[in-house]
């Protein structure tokens, strides 16, 4: 297979430089060629985008806005120098409460023109697993969503909303019973029944044309925020942070700045229980070279090859691999990676909801957690105040029993955590 080359371009053959690829069974080579196809065929037209970004308008509620947040701004520089302008694009406003459900729309809307019959999908903090019972509920297709058991049980009101939309969850007890485990068990799935069933995947990962094809239907939250920025303050940020675990919002927002050389890029992953620990999920930081679900990229994974456990308080984030493309990005320089603790990412949560009165999912709290190492770091090297954007990519509501064990551990009315 051929490579790209320049940070950001279409796969030639699947690849972003190195990265990417199709390592998969035979049986689901075909299913990934139609899958190919029908995006240059069916997702490309006018017609197709004419009806998904409707969707999104009249749907979805786009375009999401993009606040600034004068509070926490100041929260993070005690000093009152006006360290930095925060902007916060708000995907925790969507219908479904995250940005899963502007990818969900356009691959269950591709499914229904292809003729499937049928749509699966896995899913970590039941946000995408949400998104995609929402969109089969819309266009009339029965859904099977693979969790966890693990995730089944700390986000018991994804579960919910995916059951009363109609979808099966089904729940998988394999491995560490996170996403890792159910998006194999959802791949097993698809290659049983590959002829009737359309597998939507939710990051930017997975086997060709996966990667490309969630990111072109994310990529529509950093179009609106580079053009919103622009209208606000008159000039682009120095900075955009988005939290990463496949990265799907990540390379949303990041795409449309690629080429603005003066805007950094921050992906933010989760570090756990520290990474000294080996409790964490910071594939980009820790990980090496490796092939997972169909794709060559970084994978946390030992000596011989075989893929570790990762673990995070985000379910979303709890994930010991990422998109080819942040790994491109990565080694090419074009974007900084850091990472965060659980604990920092909860005292994160009760920051932003307290400075702004907003309740921002755990996966989303670890970008606010190094937003203000960030704003540091680019005003020290700029010499004046920074303007940051952070990809606000889901709200609080699926977390709130962590957060009130973890924040409020006497809040429940018997005096306890439980």
């Amino acid at each position: 297979m051929q490579q790209s080359s320049a940070p950001g371009a279409a796969p030639v053959a699947g690849y972003f430089g190195p990265f990417g690829g199709r390592f998969v069974a035979e049986t689901l080579v075909p299913a990934l060629d139609e899958l190919a196809r029908a995006r240059e065929t069916i997702v490309a037209t006018e017609a197709f985008q004419a009806e998904w970004r409707g969707l999104l308008a009249n749907y979805v509620g786009r375009p999401t806005p993009l606040g600034e947040a004068k509070r926490l701004a100041r929260a993070i520089d005690p000093t009152g120098r006006s360290l930095a302008r925060l902007w916060l694009k708000r995907e925790d406003l969507c219908h479904t409460g995250a940005h899963k459900i502007n990818n969900a729309l356009g691959q269950v809307l591709l499914a229904k023109k292809m003729g499937k019959t049928r749509v699966i999908a896995e899913t970590g903090a039941g946000q995408h697993g949400v998104a995609t019972a929402t969109a089969c509920a819309l266009f009339g297709l029965p859904c099977e969503v693979y969790m966890g058991s693990e995730d089944v049980a700390r986000q018991a009101p994804n579960v919910g909303r995916m059951r009363l939309l109609g979808a099966k969850v089904v729940p998988v007890d394999s491995g560490s019973k996170t996403l890792k485990d159910a998006m194999n068990d959802a791949l097993r799935d698809w290659v049983t029944h590959v002829q009737s069933t359309y597998y939507c995947i939710g990051s930017a990962a997975g086997p060709h044309p996966y990667p490309e094809l969630v990111a072109e239907f994310q990529t529509v939250i950093g179009v609106e925020a580079r053009a919103q920025a622009l209208l606000a303050q008159g000039a682009l940020p120095d900075a955009v942070v988005a939290c990463i675990g496949g990265g799907s919002n990540a390379i949303g927002i990041f795409r449309p700045f690629l080429s603005d050389a003066g805007v950094a890029l921050f992906g933010v992953e989760a570090a756990g229980e520290g990474i000294a620990t080996g409790r964490h999920a910071a594939t980009l930081g820790q990980g090496r070279v490796g092939v997972l679900h169909g794709s060559k990229s970084y994978v946390l994974c030992d000596d011989g090859g075989q893929v570790l456990e990762a673990h995070s308080i985000s379910a979303g984030l709890d994930y010991p691999g990422v998109g080819p493309e942040h790994s491109w990005l990565k080694d090419n320089g074009r974007a900084s990676y850091l990472s965060a603790t659980d604990d920092e990412a909860l005292a994160a949560v009760a920051l932003v909801a307290r400075t702004e009165g907003i309740l921002v999912a755990l996966e989303t709290a670890h970008a606010f957690a190094r937003v203000g190492d960030v704003a540091r770091l680019l005003a020290a090297k700029l010499g004046r105040p920074v303007s940051v954007v952070v990809g606000l990519s889901g709200r609080g509501d699926k977390d709130l029993a962590t957060l009130l064990a973890r924040l409020l551990p006497d809040s429940s009315p018997g005096g306890g955590a439980s």
